[in-house]
């Protein structure tokens, strides 16, 4: 293989890298050393991940570690192997929100919360009201200031600075925005949630670049909001919701170790994937990815300590979670609440990412989202 060939195999990899789970990674694999006849061994994708962080430093491999990655590369397409997704206008299923707590899918109810609820429950408002009192303008070194800023930025992938640039747009001028608010879109294209879960990885560098651009700092970051989703998902619910699961916590958690001042986080899934004509995130997944938002918020509220937000409690792990704006709907059929609807014309050719008109929808359902709940307009428009 020629280093072009390596490179564009490099980044293949790294779209697709991030959805192996635990149960496909070898326990018994040295996660430095290949094994003794690494053709007969199963690949440790931890230690494929390593190698392309490495590569992507700069770093050279040596044969044997490209021949690693190579190994790695050839298996993971193996089992990507399969047909297109079929476009198609809808996939039958009911919105989260509007199922009840009757109602199941795969063994899930229905409701954000659980219950068939789309508000939390009484004890986590109050608490979401306590943290919403807590946020006022900061200096730089999170200090109050009555000159200082309340920074909300975004945390996520591709479609979500697509959607939260067009956001930022509006919401800046828009009247009701306070002006001690300060927006900063810091999701990135290609960085899905398992690529933002090492601490140390670049997207929280470049990040923190980007608030310096923005003439902000992180101690001023206040607000965050996290678009839940990983690239190529694959097996059931338990399977990839639960990776997507573990690497939002892990994000959660740098975020709050980045940001020290971060106390509310709103989550929210993806929009509807039916038109995809990939596997980076088709349907079921783009819906079915409600459900580790929801998982997570309901052990914070449970009393998870990998999610304490309160000093009484333990050791700080993590902010306030809520839901943010609910964005999927089921394709052409009309949400019962607002008649939402995702036209082919909503999505790009690729039927994943958001067209303009797509971008111009969900932007205007976070605006209403930010400005209105009750739960967001304090800092929104106070």
């Amino acid at each position: 293989m020629n280093h072009k060939r390596i490179a564009a195999a490099v980044g293949w990899l790294s779209l697709i890298l991030g959805t192996m789970t635990e149960a496909q990674t070898s326990p018994a694999t040295d996660p430095v050393r290949p094994a003794a006849d690494p053709k007969e061994q199963p690949i440790d994708f931890e230690r494929a991940r390593t190698l392309l962080d490495k590569r992507q430093r700069g770093e050279m491999l040596t044969e044997d570690e490209t021949a690693y990655l190579k190994r790695a590369i050839a298996a993971r397409q193996g089992q990507q192997q399969g047909p297109r997704p079929v476009p198609r206008e809808s996939i039958g299923v009911k919105p989260l929100s509007e199922m009840t707590a009757e109602d199941r899918y795969k063994q899930q109810e229905g409701g954000l919360y659980g219950g068939g609820r789309n508000t939390p429950p009484d004890s986590h408002r109050r608490e979401a009201e306590q943290e919403l009192a807590r946020i006022q303008p900061l200096d730089a070194d999170g200090q109050p200031a009555a000159d200082g800023k309340i920074v909300f930025v975004s945390i996520s992938m591709s479609n979500a600075t697509q959607e939260f640039a067009r956001f930022k747009r509006i919401a800046d001028a828009a009247p009701a925005k306070s002006a001690k608010l300060t927006i900063v879109d810091c999701a990135q294209g290609g960085q899905a949630m398992a690529e933002w879960a090492p601490p140390d990885a670049r997207p929280w560098t470049i990040a923190e670049q980007l608030l310096t651009r923005a003439k902000v700092a992180p101690k001023q970051v206040q607000i965050a909001w996290i678009k839940l989703a990983n690239k190529g998902p694959h097996g059931d619910l338990e399977e990839h919701g639960r990776k997507l699961q573990r690497d939002t916590l892990a994000v959660i958690q740098n975020a709050k170790s980045r940001f020290p001042n971060l106390r509310i986080v709103y989550l929210s899934s993806r929009i509807y994937g039916g038109y995809a004509t990939t596997h980076l995130n088709p349907e079921p997944f783009a819906f079915e990815s409600a459900f580790p938002a929801r998982w997570l918020i309901q052990d914070q509220i449970k009393g998870s300590d990998a999610l304490n937000f309160k000093a009484e409690r333990g050791p700080i792990k993590a902010p306030l979670l809520l839901w943010g704006p609910y964005l999927w709907a089921d394709g052409t059929t009309p949400r019962a609440s607002d008649k939402l609807v995702y036209n082919r014309a909503d999505l790009a050719d690729d039927g994943t990412h958001p067209s303009e008109a797509g971008r111009d929808k969900v932007a205007k359902l976070m605006l209403d989202f930010f400005k209105l709940d009750p739960l967001a307009k304090p800092w929104f428009a106070p």
